[in-house]
């Protein structure tokens, strides 16, 4: 059974701290009919600034998490047997188009480029989405919204989006936060406080620091926050550390070695 669109809509605020200008921009291509692009690290708060937006902007918000195997019919929707009745089951993209909800497709690199070809027609001032197996095609209302996201620094020539796409969106650009705003987040979402916030929000630069150094990428927000939230429910800080920022970046001993060693100085 179909989920009905309020179960999409936030009940209470997603906790969003800004660190630019980026509500304002998302608000204005909002109100433009835009799609808009995020791009950035993982666990940078793309994920959360897109909820807060839906909550802020009032409408409900669908996400759809891109994989390889992520075909067209799974976003546009299907015909389904039941009894003896074929029923069509709208996909996660054509339900957001007929109740004007927000259609956030994360990590959109990874769905197959025949499926990404899909959007095209609503990112552009035609704003319809042609559903072939029905033979029908849906006007976007105003108050739809397209989001897709991506990490640049996993960008390879099999997995990138073409110019055909990326210029039909305005792209917001998200890195990780400066240091006085990641600590009251990690204070704020780990439910710590600001001494033990600041001391995590340090290992995290240096921890990105090791980044061209046989490290593939730093320490996310939302690791901090995770190390937080373990320390929070009383675990010591450095087996905080160790199980939520050695251990889930890398397997390379070194550098864990390396990590710990950050972990223990500071803390």
């Amino acid at each position: 059974m179909e989920r009905a669109i309020e179960e999409y809509r936030a009940s209470s605020e997603p906790y969003y701290l800004e660190v630019a200008r980026e509500i304002e921009l998302f608000e204005a291509a909002y109100a433009a009919h835009l799609p808009v692009m995020l791009k950035g690290p993982t666990g940078s708060g793309k994920t959360r600034f897109v909820e807060h937006m839906a909550w802020r902007l009032n409408r409900p918000l669908i996400t759809v998490a891109c994989h390889e195997d992520l075909s067209a019919t799974d976003l546009v929707g299907r015909f389904l047997l039941e009894g003896e009745e074929t029923i069509w089951h709208d996909g996660p993209l054509t339900r957001a188009v007929r109740n004007g909800a927000i259609c956030y497709l994360d990590e959109v690199v990874e769905a197959r480029k025949d499926t990404v070809v899909i959007i095209h027609p609503l990112t552009d001032d035609r704003r319809r989405l042609p559903i072939e197996k029905r033979g029908t095609v849906l006007d976007a209302p105003p108050e739809f919204m397209l989001v897709v996201s991506y990490n640049p620094g996993y960008q390879s020539i099999l997995k990138d989006l073409k110019q055909s796409t990326r210029q039909r969106f305005v792209s917001l650009e998200f890195d990780y936060p400066p240091p006085e705003l990641e600590t009251e987040i990690v204070a704020r979402e780990g439910g710590v406080d600001e001494s033990m916030a600041r001391d995590l929000v340090v290992i995290g630069q240096k921890v990105r620091n090791l980044r061209g150094h046989g490290l593939e990428e730093g320490v996310s927000t939302r690791l901090l926050i995770y190390a937080a939230q373990m320390m929070s429910r009383g675990i010591p800080p450095v087996a905080a550390a160790e199980v939520a920022l050695c251990s889930p970046i890398t397997d390379d001993r070194e550098l864990q070695r390396s990590i710990r060693e950050i972990v223990t100085t500071v803390i």
